[in-house]
């Protein structure tokens, strides 16, 4: 199962074997300066935004790689049923959000804080995830 490593300056996506084959992408790493938000979302399914576009999917059950959307690209690997730890970045990283799966509530806000306590500009005005732009609206 995947699990969020924060390393002294780097937060990293850990996929098991065959998450690395089902997602076709090895490890995820991103600075840790890009990390903008950390939140925990209870409905797993909340946490996938966008298409589908490489890695595996399977309606209602799990998704496993990379998403697309208006706005660029997230990364997911969550799982029917279990909360997920959904991380908001900033360029330039090479995703917009990394969403991953926790065994239970517990871990995931453990894991949560973690990442945010490590992270060093947090941004703590909302403990919400931000929604992705309207095509048309203007900053």
């Amino acid at each position: 199962m995947a699990r969020i490593l924060v390393t002294e300056d780097q937060v990293v996506i850990h996929l098991a074997w065959w998450e690395k084959a089902a997602a076709r992408h090895r490890d995820v790493r991103v600075p840790l300066a890009a990390v903008s938000r950390v939140t925990v979302e209870p409905d797993w399914w909340r946490a996938v935004r966008g298409v589908h576009e490489r890695g595996l999917c399977v309606p209602g059950t799990l998704s496993i790689g990379t998403r697309s959307h208006q706005a660029g690209r997230d990364f997911a690997a969550v799982r029917r049923d279990r909360p997920a730890v959904c991380v908001e970045l900033r360029p330039p990283a090479p995703f917009l959000l990394l969403a991953v799966s926790a065994p239970d509530d517990k871990e995931a806000e453990a894991t949560a804080g973690h990442v945010a306590r490590a992270a060093p500009n947090i941004d703590t005005s909302t403990p919400w995830r931000q929604p992705l732009p309207v095509p048309d609206e203007s900053e």
